[in-house]
């Protein structure tokens, strides 16, 4: 007995082809609202003031690159965007490094604290930063560490570890004892064993974490403003926000300036894209 065509190769049915064209429909309309408004900021960035007022949504007729300067050096872009690269790389290393650090003793080694400390961490997910903005004001002077870049990195660092803690917990528990144990029997101490085995295999979420950390990081723009006034250690998120007041009626260089602000994360993004997705998919199973 045989059939014209087997389970696989059988043609789907109008039912599934209808189920499938509304999937594609879908997927198109959600892509079409993801990328249709970063085009068009780019677009409006392009136009002066006078001809965004008088065509917002068509393409520029005569497109101009003038803004771009003019709002780099209205924003003092130079100081901040620096700065934003400063905090973002140093915290996203720290917090990376020191969340599979604590994981790692959390997961592997084995004491009567442990439990304890690894809720107490943990519990920090629960924090909004609204609910610790004052106390951490207030603790940042009377330590003497406000309007400095160390006293806005180390709650960077801070607020990011729970999290990190959490994610690289649950990796490091599906790693079998068992290469631990190797280890330990060949007389490899726990910080060899960190490098060179638990580092390698957590791979995956290190990236998850650090593309978590990243975006967090370079887009933050509340603790700063609260935990600095100095305008030479703040982010590029404030230089930006100088665009929302008298100059708020200049869309030119506002729009301009925003896409200053964008640009980094959607280079990251085509730059990174493959790791990025293999991340997030490989931190998603595991932890």
């Amino acid at each position: 007995m045989g059939f014209k065509y087997g389970r696989l190769g059988a043609k789907p049915t109008a039912g599934a082809l209808i189920g499938r064209t509304i999937l594609v429909l879908i997927l198109l309309t959600f892509t079409v609202m993801t990328i249709y408004p970063i085009l068009w900021l780019i677009q409006s960035s392009l136009k002066t003031t006078q001809e965004f007022q008088m065509n917002r949504i068509g393409l520029p007729i005569e497109p101009t690159l003038s803004n771009y300067p003019l709002a780099w050096k209205i924003g003092g872009f130079t100081s901040l965007f620096l700065n934003s690269i400063l905090y973002t790389s140093i915290s996203t290393i720290a917090i990376v490094f020191l969340s599979l650090s604590a994981s790692f003793a959390f997961a592997k080694i084995r004491m009567r604290a442990t439990k304890f400390l690894y809720q107490s961490f943990v519990v920090g997910i629960l924090l909004t930063l609204q609910s610790i903005m004052v106390p951490l004001f207030l603790l940042t002077n009377m330590v003497g560490l406000y309007d400095t870049r160390i006293g806005i990195l180390i709650p960077y660092i801070g607020l990011g570890l729970p999290m990190g803690v959490y994610l690289g917990t649950e990796f490091i528990r599906s790693i079998p004892d068992s290469l631990i144990e190797s280890a330990r029997l060949e007389g490899a101490g726990y910080i060899r064993i960190f490098i060179s085995i638990i580092f390698p295999i957590s791979v995956p979420v290190a990236v998850t974490l650090a593309i978590m950390t990243v975006t967090s990081i370079w887009n933050e723009f509340m603790l700063i403003n609260i935990l600095a006034s100095k305008n030479s250690i703040k982010s590029l998120p404030v230089g930006i926000l100088k665009f929302s007041g008298a100059l708020s009626s200049d869309y030119g260089k506002q729009f301009a300036a925003l896409v200053i602000g964008m640009l980094p994360m959607l280079i990251f993004y085509l730059i990174f894209r493959k790791h990025i997705q293999r991340g997030l998919a490989a931190g998603a199973v595991k932890g």
